[in-house]
């Protein structure tokens, strides 16, 4: 008879293979002109253009698939591919972060 330990190390071991995506941080599209903060804590806010927290909500991710409510009910989906996350029908790229120096190049 298997131990419930092993049972336990078992489905620990199939949950870690799949993995959530790591989706926090600042995803932009090409333009720039929509940014979309996900946030550590589950939340998102959404700039279009100049119009910051244009849309604001919640998210969840099970594996690379994204599923949206934001704060008025509505809902949407994403998944994230090689890198890019596919939100209906946006591509957002991940904005890197800036250098510690805050400066493009330390070369003088």
């Amino acid at each position: 008879m298997k131990s419930n330990a092993n049972a336990n190390d078992n489905a620990n071991a199939r949950a870690n293979a799949h993995a959530d995506a790591d989706v926090v941080g600042m995803w932009v599209t090409a333009d720039g002109h929509i940014r979309q903060e996900l946030l550590a804590n589950g939340r998102y806010d959404e700039a279009r253009g100049n119009r910051r927290s244009a849309y604001t909500g919640r998210y969840t991710v099970t594996g690379s698939h994204l599923d949206y409510v934001d704060d008025t009910g509505f809902t949407a989906t994403g998944d994230i591919r090689d890198g890019v996350l596919y939100h209906e029908h946006l591509v957002l790229y991940r904005e890197e972060a800036a250098s510690p120096s805050g400066t493009v190049s330390d070369i003088s």
